[in-house]
């Protein structure tokens, strides 16, 4: 198959042409549902290349000692001396790297295989030898939104991003359909027309010139894109030069400018802060929602006013019951009754990823990786030392190469103690979600409850496949209750969550504190657990539990818990982004507790396809 028989997504093939005149456009990163065709037109970009460019598969399974390469057992054996083979890296130099499923890579093998691009150079350091090497290459990658984001970090260093929808069109599903019955086996074979034109626009490169005039409208394109940093800019410049080239022009112009600069920009703007509205939402919604907000305020000033004396004989007769009710200290209680709300529309929740620690234990789950106790698990690099005992053949056999001459080897490798070499292994854990809930009356307004349950029962569908235990505490009127202790049954906590009701006050304090608790109960019993506390609440602490203010208390409390190292947060902030005046108290609560921050509509897998859909029509 060739690359130009591939049936539409005219903007990802126009981001791999410019990348084969111009490798300085800085690869391509492919980002669409499953089946749009990512893979396929990736392995595609091979037949736009001149002949014998190194053209390298990227395996997610891949080593670090694979991927920068290690010591060559068999010349080192030969000469007695330490032989590093060349790894990937150095196998793709003046080629392209193709990474499926770049979100998927771990965190540390994405930034070797970054390292690189700005340098031009490897460096190695292995079994006591340092070499540096030249690397230079460009990264094509793919990537499926459903299955978690990348570090902006890491999108930053491509210089293009198309996004890839399925194709919606019956003429062009036909078409698709057709290739697939030609075709069964894919093989990705040379485009001679589309090669020649890629020739053509690489010899005529040199001579593009940048007017000065179109400088400044670069400047202007990327200031108007919203572009953090300077790749952009420099991207930007390089990929209008390859396209003028490719049009077969040796002067850039603006409209070759605006037509790569959604290349650029696309990935840059869809990882900005979620919570940047358009305009146009807020306008739609701004008049609703002050209206709700005023209506909000002034309940709260009412309530928050002692009521009016009066004389016994001013009072009317009261059922017990209606006595009771008054002499409850909580005037929110008495102003709001208590509701039970259904629970909104579950969702399927993004991918979240969470830091390695350095604790090995017996572990079992489906969340997060970590080193592990026994000979379970995956083999991932080799240690000197090792209470485990687990020995590394390859690794002990590479460290006592250089020495079988000196040692007058003859037929069997000789061995010493000091060439042993043991494995380190990890594999995938569960850990405790513990759900920190705001029950108050405030949850209540606009039914955010509703809402907030489906994205709790979503989230609780994700800790079942992942293989967490659930606990769950609500914090309302004066107190905070541990509704669910610690347990493997999602459908129980399913069960107490349909239930829980809202009203009265916000002790945002008590809740902290009874998570605190529960985390200090936990790791006395069970050391080697991890926990991940979900918190949701939309930030308005109203009632204290102590002599402190609401905020002493929450700040004094935010300590404790990040004390807690094998803590991870994330904060659920149901507050109406959309109002004028919103106040944003869960996001600054995130910041105190260095926890991933979202918003309801955030959560969702699919958030990250929408978002670049509305922005890449700005």
């Amino acid at each position: 198959m060739r690359f130009s028989e591939f049936i539409g997504q005219e903007e990802a093939k126009l981001g791999l042409i410019l990348n084969a005149v111009d490798a300085r456009c800085g690869g391509l990163l492919l980002v669409g549902s499953r089946g749009s065709g990512k893979s396929t037109l990736a392995r595609l970009f091979r037949g736009l290349l001149p002949p014998l460019t190194p053209f390298v598969e990227l395996p997610l399974n891949v080593t670090e000692d694979s991927l920068l390469g290690g010591i060559d057992l068999e010349k080192t054996l030969k000469s007695g001396r330490r032989t590093l083979a060349p790894g990937i890296l150095s196998r793709a130099h003046g080629g392209v790297v193709l990474v499926d499923d770049i979100n998927l890579l771990s965190p540390d093998l994405l930034a070797l295989l970054m390292e690189p691009l700005d340098r031009g150079s490897e460096l190695i350091e292995r079994e006591g030898i340092t070499q540096i090497r030249e690397s230079r290459f460009m990264v094509v990658a793919t990537m499926n939104q459903e299955e978690g984001d990348l570090s902006p970090h890491f999108t930053d260093r491509f210089g293009l991003c198309a996004v890839m929808e399925t194709l919606s069109g019956k003429d062009e599903r036909l078409a698709v359909m057709r290739l697939a019955a030609a075709q069964p086996l894919f093989d990705a074979e040379p485009d001679p027309d589309m090669g020649k034109k890629v020739a053509a626009a690489v010899k005529l490169l040199p001579n593009v010139e940048v007017s000065a005039d179109i400088l400044d409208y670069l400047s202007e394109t990327a200031l108007r894109n919203i572009s953090p940093g300077h790749r952009g800019d420099v991207f930007l410049f390089h990929a209008a030069r390859a396209y003028a080239a490719l049009q077969g022009v040796a002067k850039v112009e603006k409209e070759h400018v605006d037509r790569v600069a959604n290349l650029v920009f696309a990935h840059r703007r869809l990882f900005l802060q979620e919570e940047e509205e358009t305009t146009m939402e807020q306008e739609e919604q701004e008049q609703n929602d002050n209206k709700d907000q005023e209506q909000q305020e002034e309940q709260e000033q009412q309530e928050q006013q002692p009521p009016p004396e009066k004389d016994d004989a001013d009072k009317p007769e009261q059922s017990p019951k209606e006595g009771e009710r008054d002499a409850d200290p909580s005037p929110r209680e008495s102003s709001i009754q208590e509701e039970i709300m259904e629970v909104g529309t579950p969702f399927k929740v993004r991918r979240f990823s969470f830091r390695k620690d350095r604790r090995k234990r017996h572990a079992s789950g489906r969340r997060t990786k970590t080193r592990v106790k026994g000979r379970g698990g995956r083999y991932v690099k080799s240690l000197l030392h090792s209470s485990d005992r687990d020995i590394a053949l390859d690794a002990t056999l590479r460290a006592c190469a250089p020495y079988q001459k000196a040692r007058g080897r003859e037929e069997q490798m000789i061995i010493e103690k000091d060439d042993i070499r043991f494995r380190q292994r990890e594999r995938k854990m569960g850990h405790l979600a513990i759900f920190v809930v705001d029950g108050s009356g405030s949850m209540g307004a606009q039914r955010r409850m509703v809402e907030t349950k489906g994205a709790i029962q979503s989230l609780l569908m994700d800790c079942y496949q992942k293989r967490d235990k659930v606990a769950m505490i609500v914090f309302r009127k004066d107190r905070a209750e541990l509704v669910l202790p610690p347990t493997a049954s999602v459908e129980m906590a399913a069960k107490r969550l349909a239930v829980l009701p809202v009203g009265g006050k916000t002790p945002l304090a008590a809740g902290l504190m009874e998570t605190w608790r529960l985390v200090r109960q936990v790791s006395l019993r069970t050391p080697d657990t991890r926990f991940l506390v979900v918190l949701i609440t939309d930030g308005r602490a109203n009632q204290a539990i102590s002599e402190q203010s609401p905020q002493q208390e929450i700040s004094g409390l935010v300590r404790l818990l990040n004390e807690e190292e094998r803590c991870d947060f994330i904060v659920i902030d149901t507050e109406n982004k959309g109002n004028f005046l919103r106040a944003d108290l869960a996001l600054a609560l995130a910041r105190q507790l260095d926890a991933d921050y979202y918003t309801t509509d955030a959560l969702k897998a699919d958030y990250l396809s929408e978002l670049v859909q509305v922005r890449s029509e700005r």
